[in-house]
């Protein structure tokens, strides 16, 4: 199978997984594309991956032939799709899309599975699955690119997440927090 026909089945299997793992979880009418994060400029990442893609097959075609590489995108993206999904099933109805910014019943804290390894696991699979998908295209800009812009969102994302997972879960999280890295690289 060609690494264009890879990345189409890998980002129709995560959204399509991602949409039947959340409706399961937190039924239909509470799951909506806003609530997936699909954004403008996630459409217009991928876009640009493609494009990046045709035209360097056509320039360099050369640049699109090392398997190795390629193989080597397809097992990034089938561990952290891994990671991910582990990461919504073993935090169940604790898991959304959406950052909480109120403490609900069911909200719990969540440190066994994946989260006993990392503290934030659908991040860390998100961040290793996006890179992934580049390197298997073998698009050196967009690898570089999704790295970059995948980082900086999840830099923000993840202290704005813990302020409120502090304020809901105190000293139990600040202690959890102690022991177990964010998941993603040099985010505390």
């Amino acid at each position: 199978m060609n690494p264009l026909s890879l990345f189409l089945r890998a980002i129709l299997f995560f959204h399509s997984s991602e949409y039947v793992l959340a409706v399961a979880i937190h039924g239909i009418s509470n799951v909506n594309l806003s609530s997936l994060l699909v954004s403008k400029e996630y459409v217009l990442a991928m876009v640009f991956s493609l494009v990046e893609y045709f035209f360097e097959l056509f320039l360099f075609p050369g640049l699109k032939e090392h398997l190795w590489v390629s193989n080597l995108g397809l097992l990034m993206v089938v561990v952290g799709e891994i990671v991910r999904k582990l990461a919504i099933v073993t935090a169940g109805r604790s898991f959304t899309h959406l950052i909480r910014v109120r403490h609900e019943d069911h909200h719990r804290l969540v440190t066994s599975g994946v989260y006993a390894f990392v503290r934030h696991p659908s991040y860390c699979g998100f961040l290793i699955w996006s890179v992934g998908t580049q390197i298997m295209l073998c698009n050196p800009i967009s690898t570089v690119g999704f790295a970059i812009v995948v980082w900086r969102f999840f830099a923000s994302r993840i202290p704005y997440e813990e302020y409120f997972l502090r304020q809901f879960f105190g000293a139990d999280y600040e202690e959890y927090a102690r022991r177990v890295p964010s998941g993603v690289p040099y985010v505390m």
